[in-house]
């Protein structure tokens, strides 16, 4: 079966393919390179001994992903990754936000519209939830005003997909997931930011390689245990291959309703200080950072009930955090040392 993974060279999306080819997928990706590079191909062939079909577009031109499913007309299912993904430059920028993540998503499903039968896998986020008032965060926990223009392009994408799942062929489940970290085992694919990191992982292993000086905490005076923010940090290979299993319940037609949706987290929350330890742990080295004010956009804490997709879709974590910090440390060291 041929499945397109949009944004599939990009972090999570490039462990996804790998977990599809390992199933015995066709991959098909679509990526327009702007938050990561052609050269991730190799490190999922190295991976899977297997290329992926990949196709440079850009998902808000309409013409292109016109032309894309006239070309390809035995997709099977598709997930989709490809979005601007930071909140602090969401808030800043939010027209970028809006016109990526929401006109590439309704290109998309006008096509799979057009089709008897669609599956449809979204990549959301559980920013949909905004500070919630019960932890841990379960499926039924109320949709919150979002705190920032990147969490409401997760509402307002879930929101299309429902409206257009109930006049359509299109079956789809939507993936709210906490904090994906680290990288495959092999360290041939990980998180890779260009320009300055706007996640906290991968900007502690660049600043653990000394390419930064210091990791700004935002904020150390939040209601937590020690003060700074709580987060559930899930392994990106643990999170790729819950895309896999979802995928399948909708291919397989086990789905109860048009549109299921899905935690996927660990269950387990961290703070700020906690990862920093944890990566001061599995390095062996000290870690330099200065508490800073409070970030606008950012929850005081977030962590996922993982009941329903451990239940549902018999899927669950396997990895720590500690394994999780030393397979981005690896990947960040091996890397460097390319440079």
């Amino acid at each position: 079966m041929k499945i397109l993974v949009t944004g599939g060279l990009g972090f999570i999306g490039s462990h996804t393919v790998v977990e599809l080819q390992n199933e015995g997928y066709e991959v098909v990706i679509i990526d327009n390179l702007s938050n990561s590079s052609e050269d991730v191909l190799k490190g999922i062939v190295s991976i899977t001994g297997k290329t992926p079909i990949f196709e440079k577009l850009d998902l808000r031109e309409k013409a292109s992903v016109q032309s894309f499913f006239a070309k390809y007309t035995d997709i099977a299912g598709v997930i989709h990754f490809a979005a601007s993904k930071a909140v602090g430059e969401s808030v800043q920028n939010p027209l970028l936000y809006y016109e990526n993540n929401i006109t590439a998503l309704v290109y998309i499903l006008q096509e799979l519209e057009k089709k008897d039968e669609a599956n449809f896998i979204f990549s959301s986020s559980c920013t949909v939830y905004g500070q919630a008032d019960v932890l841990p965060i379960d499926e039924n926990a109320p949709i919150k005003p979002a705190m920032s223009p990147y969490g409401n392009t997760k509402q307002i994408g879930e929101e299309v997909i429902t409206d257009v799942s109930k006049v359509s062929g299109i079956n789809a489940i939507l993936l709210r997931y906490f904090n994906p970290i680290g990288a495959h085992p092999s360290a041939a694919i990980g998180e890779l930011p260009i320009g300055v990191p706007q996640n906290l992982v991968p900007f502690i292993t660049q600043t653990g390689i000394g390419l930064r000086k210091e990791l700004m905490v935002y904020g150390d005076d939040y209601p937590t245990a020690d003060g700074t923010c709580v987060r559930d940090y899930i392994h990106v290979v643990d999170l790729a291959k819950a895309h896999v299993v979802a995928l399948q319940r909708l291919l397989e037609k086990k789905n109860l309703e048009k549109v299921e949706t899905f935690n996927l987290g660990t269950g387990v929350g961290s703070s700020v200080l906690e990862v920093i330890k944890s990566f001061e742990k599995v390095s062996g080295k000290p870690f330099p950072y200065k508490i800073v004010d409070r970030r606008e956009g950012d929850v005081t804490a977030a962590y996922a009930s993982t009941d329903k997709a451990n239940n549902v879709l018999g899927w669950r974590t396997q990895s720590t955090l500690d394994e999780a910090m030393d397979s981005a440390w690896k990947w960040e060291t091996k890397i460097r040392s390319k440079e």
